[in-house]
């Protein structure tokens, strides 16, 4: 017999979805696949240059349990660079990518019973590690306010048990960049009523101009006592397979990670950290200004061929690398004709009838929505939009 705990979770919506994708392809059938949550793109030269030099330096035991300590100054340099305040390095736990410092949050965090607000739709993974913790997820309706939470919505769902608020931007799935008042409201809500902050920024060096990503303590230095940053280098610099991370907050927390990880995976893999450590310390922006070139190309391209779709508005996608479809108004013309139609629906038939694959909404807690990844190379992009376009409008 497995746990009870297994039955309150599924594997995550996103990689279903590419298995689905996978699984059609292997038919011989010719797929696009607009489900990964990643860029395609080569390694940075100072990454594969620190891994290298750390593979020849024979570099294969243990670090500490949050870190090499090197790394970890230079991330606390980084953040108080980015913050505008002072960081140190017992204040910084190196991690297997941002959801292992997430899962770190939500086990050192929430009790049993604890209310985690999260705003919907959300990163599937969001609610999963709170219910793992024992908590309870909280969601916070954003469709009617274009997918950034309104304050009175937030305070109205704050109860006694409420412990803490997840709070992503550029957010996954819908490519919401926060505004100022937004956050700095969300952060003054949270010292009032005495809430932990989840910072999750992992899209924040693709915040798509005139919108700009703020990092929420610069903003409202008072929340640090009770803010946790989470990043990642998987975006950033395309390294979601090296599962690299790191969780930023108050020493006590920081602390009770280190224990909580030394039972976990211990230190981080040691060639990734020596690979980071060395891009960081060459101060070398040219890959990183790159990507983000890379990903705005694929932005504008994609837009153009939207402003094609007829039942559907065009994304905004302000941040990230996300088209995010509201299919609202489809859905309300499928009504009209006595049809129910939901993002399943739509996922399904764009896979099989126009070879291109997409995330269900469903996965992130909206029916009324896809996402399509646009961090593949432009010629595929050009071809599966085109398709999904064309398909999308002949249900017209």
């Amino acid at each position: 017999m497995l746990a009870q705990r297994t039955t309150l979770f599924k594997s995550s919506g996103t990689a279903a979805a590419s298995d689905a994708a996978k699984a059609v392809a292997a038919s011989g059938k010719e797929i696009i696949d607009l489900t990964a949550g990643e860029i395609w793109s080569h390694t940075a030269p100072s990454v594969r240059e620190g891994a290298i030099a750390a593979i020849n330096s024979d570099i294969n035991r243990y670090t500490d349990t949050l870190g090499l300590m090197e790394l970890r100054h230079a991330l606390a340099q980084k953040i108080s660079t980015e913050t505008a305040q002072s960081w140190s390095a017992d204040e910084i736990a190196v991690t297997t990518g941002a959801k292992q410092a997430l899962f770190n949050a939500a086990m050192i965090l929430v009790n049993p019973g604890d209310e985690v607000l999260i705003p919907d739709p959300y990163w599937t993974t969001f609610p999963a590690q709170i219910v793992i913790a024992g908590g309870a997820p909280v969601f916070i309706e954003t469709r009617h306010s274009h997918f950034v939470p309104r304050l009175a919505d937030v305070a109205a769902a704050v109860t006694r048990k409420t412990k803490a608020i997840v709070i992503n931007t550029p957010n996954n799935p819908t490519g919401a960049v926060y505004d100022r008042d937004t956050l700095a409201d969300m952060a003054q809500l949270a010292i009032d009523r005495e809430l932990w902050i989840i910072f999750d920024e992992c899209y924040g060096t693709f915040a798509h101009a005139p919108h700009v990503h703020h990092p929420i303590l610069t903003l409202a230095p008072r929340a640090r006592e009770r803010t946790l940053i989470v990043n990642s280098f998987s975006k950033s610099l395309a390294l979601t397979g090296w599962r690299i991370g790191y969780l930023a907050g108050p020493k006590a927390v920081i602390s009770a990670v280190k224990a909580l990880q030394s039972h976990t995976t211990s230190n981080p893999n040691v060639i990734a950290q020596h690979a980071l450590l060395h891009h960081l310390e060459s101060g070398d922006s040219s890959f990183q200004l790159q990507l983000q070139r890379h990903v705005g190309d694929a932005r504008a391209l994609g837009l153009s061929i939207l402003a094609a779709l007829r039942s559907v508005p065009q994304p905004a996608a302000q941040g990230g690398f996300y088209f995010y479809l509201d299919l609202s108004e489809m859905q309300r013309r499928a009504k009209i004709n006595g049809r129910e139609l939901n993002a399943d629906n739509v996922v399904s038939a764009l896979l099989m009838d126009a070879g291109v694959a997409t995330v269900s909404g469903t996965a992130f807690g909206d029916r009324a929505g896809v996402r399509l990844s646009y961090g593949i190379d432009l010629e595929s992009l050009d071809k599966g939009l085109r398709r999904l376009t064309a398909t999308l409008n002949t249900w017209n």
